[in-house]
């Protein structure tokens, strides 16, 4: 079974930050999670390069933007790669490609009779590159980038009619309820409709974009631009057998500031030019920080491959799916993390392996198996994997993290009921005692494994440390619930999986 997950391309005006890093790296837990179930992924990400003020970030320091957004995806690919992002394909929307699959859309959709020229004028955000109404404003601003002015523009361009497809998307979102989720956001999009929609600008007379197809004056506007990127991603106009394999999408990850932009003008534009709807499109919250979204326009910014630099990559993933449900917005806090990795990684799940490779050690030399076939641990391990695939499904990635946390607990818990040490003083009662360590160790393995794709290093790690062998990634849940450690296997002992993590000191 094929899976085809992307993300939202990033503009590359600016270096990557927390609130960037939080959506690459949620969508990267749904991409490993769906491998682990093995499933055949391929999970987009990539650049939105044609922005005016990407432009203006590349002049600004004397460059063309070409060659400005060739040392951003340099910085964009070393940062996501540090975050341990498995992406497949990276896309940018200068790559040859792209134009191509752009101006065959566009193409589509003229065909259908559903471009025309016009004029339009009105009040533009550059933050959002994208016309505002004035309904939309709060004391003359956007509410998304208070720092910017918007400008008054009037220009005559190519218009995409976006009216003509209010009722079909009405009667798709009736006929598919999950088609946008969270709920909340879905409800948003349908009030949208019922309000009416009205034709958009696609096309813009700037030097900067990709060519229209039938105006050599005119550039793609960049937001219809970038949306094709999830079809030129998957082969379209390039590769027609790859794209007949790949589309539609199975899952857009989008923050909840674009969602209107994916879940109506991109599901229209696909109706327009004849081609399936993505499955579901999902809205994330934002990153706070005392109450103000992390973002690049707001100037508050906090590095994301520093902190994993000094908390590890995996730590963060774990804090960043944990700490809030996903659909809702996540208040950053320093303390949280700190307390998360301490509390949850080291306290928890690093000392029960530590704890629990000892004590086979000490008792039974390294390797002990019984037969914990009809033990109640092992079946509430497997409802937890049912549990965790079923939150995978629904994008439920806290649940992602916090059930297998909820095996660590019992398997701490019962450690301190069964009291292995008190057991190893009655050699009659070794039996037991090799069964309780038997059960400790296939929770441990099995909560590990679950945790895997949030924590892909030191997850592996721990599997290597209990079966030999580093996990595959691809196939790893598949009857995960009746593996059992080998007999013969004798387990490893090592450093501290997670070390307490104490916030840096500051430079006086």
């Amino acid at each position: 079974m094929r899976f085809y997950l992307t993300t939202a391309i990033d503009y590359c005006n600016g270096k990557p930050h927390l609130g960037t890093a939080y959506e690459k790296v949620t969508a990267d837990v749904l991409a490993r999670a769906h491998r682990a179930r093995g499933r055949d992924v391929r999970f987009l990400m990539g650049n939105d390069e044609h922005a005016i003020k990407i432009e203006q970030a590349a002049r600004d320091r004397g460059l063309e933007p070409i060659a400005w957004c060739d040392q951003m995806e340099a910085l964009f690919r070393e940062t996501w790669d540090a975050l341990g992002c498995s992406y497949d394909v990276f896309i940018r929307t200068t790559e040859p490609r792209h134009h191509r699959a752009v101006q065959e859309f566009l193409r589509r959709i003229k065909d259908g009779g559903d471009l025309y020229l016009g004029s339009y004028e009105g009040w533009f955000c550059t933050g959002c590159e994208a016309f505002k109404k004035p309904e939309e404003l709060t004391d003359e601003r956007c509410p998304d980038h208070v720092s910017l002015v918007p400008k008054w523009l009037k220009e005559e361009n190519w218009f995409f009619r976006l009216s003509k497809y209010r009722d079909p998307l009405l009667a798709h979102f009736k006929d598919n309820p999950t088609f946008v989720q969270p709920d909340f956001r879905r409800n948003e999009l349908v009030a949208f409709l019922e309000r009416g929609l009205e034709d958009v600008s696609i096309s813009r007379r700037t030097t900067w974009g990709v060519p229209f197809p039938f105006d050599s004056e005119a550039k793609v506007y960049v937001w219809f631009d970038a949306l094709i990127n999830y079809a030129t991603g998957a082969g379209f106009a390039t590769d027609d057998k790859e794209f007949a394999t790949w589309w539609p999408a199975d899952l857009h990850i989008v923050g909840k500031d674009i969602t209107r932009f994916h879940g109506i003008q991109w599901p229209a534009m696909l109706l327009a030019a004849g081609l399936p709807l993505p499955r579901r499109i999902f809205g994330h919250g934002y990153v706070n920080a005392l109450g103000s979204r992390l973002s690049k326009s707001a100037g508050s910014k906090v590095d994301p491959k520093d902190l994993a630099d000094h908390v590890t990559a995996d730590a963060l993933r774990y804090y960043l799916c944990r700490e809030a449900a996903y659909g809702a917005d996540l208040e950053w806090s320093d303390e949280r993390l700190y307390a998360r990795a301490n509390s949850d990684l080291a306290n928890s799940l690093g000392n029960l392996l530590s704890r629990a490779t000892a004590m086979v050690h000490k008792w039974f030399g390294g390797t002990v198996s019984a037969d914990i076939s009809n033990s109640p641990l092992v079946e509430e391990a497997r409802v937890a994997i049912a549990r965790v695939e079923a939150a995978v499904d629904l994008c439920a990635l806290q649940e992602v993290a916090s059930i297998p946390m909820e095996l660590v607990a019992k398997a701490n818990l019962h450690v301190d009921q069964k009291a292995p040490w008190a057991l190893a003083k009655d050699p009659a009662r070794r039996e037991e005692l090799a069964y309780v360590l038997t059960e400790i160790i296939h929770l441990t393995f099995i909560a590990g494994s679950l945790l895997l794709p949030i924590m892909p290093t030191k997850m592996g790690e721990l599997i290597r440390r209990l079966t030999g062998s580093a996990p595959l990634g691809h196939g790893d849940w598949v009857n995960l619930g009746t593996r059992f450690i080998a007999k013969d296997r004798v387990l490893e002992q090592g450093t501290p999986l997670f070390p307490r993590i104490e916030p840096p000191t500051s430079e006086t």
